[in-house]
């Protein structure tokens, strides 16, 4: 999206957030009651949106429903403030809601939208965190009905689901899974966490933010309200366990830019064929820089 764009008079009447107040309604409607129902997927009426779905519409819409003008808006795409995807998404929020501050700071931000990754700072009460999802039935991959599928999520019934968790332990020695991993929440409802990766799964559990998932093209809203317990699905055998960045001799590796250990770590290829790992949220790998040289302010602290 052009930095420079405005819109044309004739249009420059569009409603605060783009959508009209009864789609907002309906939303904030079906908001409430994935947040009173942990983890059930609440249908509702996704609206056509000024980009193509699986852009992050549905994660644009609980946005722009739930924006106002006092409210600093932080989006991330695979934890990256720059990227096309996260660019164009905060240009459109600030172009239709007028007041309304973005930021690149995880601690400055009251929403925070975000493609395949959880902040690495934790987050805290004020703060509501959405996540774009593309296909938010963790059944999907063992059942093709949606009928049965809601059938399935009404009885608690993961049974299957299970199995091909096994399936991959035999034939893999380990879940493979490497994003998506299925979450069971609150002790029931399993969700599709979003395309994160597992190092972000546990940050679920217990968080005291909200965290809504948007799928546009799928027309489903679902919740993890604060203090939540979030499980992911494992074997008492063979427990849940994120990635592993450590490296032949037992170290775990840093980040090449800021020397961070205790953040999820991109491999980024060089030229020479060698491999440079670099925190993959921005800003933490920034504000640990900041701490290094002192210079990091007192707020963000």
């Amino acid at each position: 999206m052009n930095s420079s764009y405005e819109l044309p008079l004739d249009e420059a009447d569009y409603n605060f957030g783009f959508l009209d107040e009864y789609a907002k309604r309906e939303i904030r409607r079906a908001i409430l009651k994935s947040i009173c129902i942990p983890g059930y997927q609440t249908p509702y009426a996704s609206r056509e949106m000024p980009m193509g779905r699986g852009f992050g519409t549905g994660g644009l819409q609980l946005t722009l429903s739930l924006a106002g003008p006092d409210d600093v808006l932080k989006v991330i795409d695979q934890g990256s403030d720059d990227s096309v995807n996260a660019v164009n998404l905060r240009q459109f929020v600030s172009l239709t809601c007028p007041g309304l501050t973005t930021t690149t700071h995880t601690s400055d931000a009251t929403i925070i939208q975000s493609r395949h990754r959880i902040p690495e700072q934790p987050l805290n009460e004020s703060q509501v965190l959405v996540l774009q999802v593309p296909y938010p039935d963790a059944l999907v991959v063992v059942e093709p009905s949606e009928a049965r599928r809601k059938a399935m999520h009404g009885e608690g019934d993961y049974s299957r689901l299970l199995t091909k968790l096994y399936e991959d332990i035999v034939k893999f020695r380990e879940i493979t899974i490497s994003h998506r991993y299925p979450t069971r929440i609150n002790g029931h409802y399993v969700i599709d966490p979003s395309p994160i990766p597992r190092y972000d799964v546990p940050q679920l559990n217990q968080s005291p933010a909200l965290t809504l998932f948007g799928a546009g093209r799928e027309k489903k809203i679902y919740a993890v309200p604060p203090y939540t317990n979030a499980t992911p699905l494992a074997f008492d055998d063979v427990p849940f366990r994120t990635e592993d960045f450590h490296d032949d001799r037992g170290e775990r590796i840093a980040c090449a830019r800021c020397g961070s250990t205790r953040s999820f770590l991109d491999e980024l290829p060089l030229a020479d064929g060698s491999k440079r790992w670099q925190c993959s949220d921005t800003d933490y790998c920034d504000q640990q820089l900041q701490l290094k040289s002192g210079t990091l302010t007192g707020a963000r602290q």
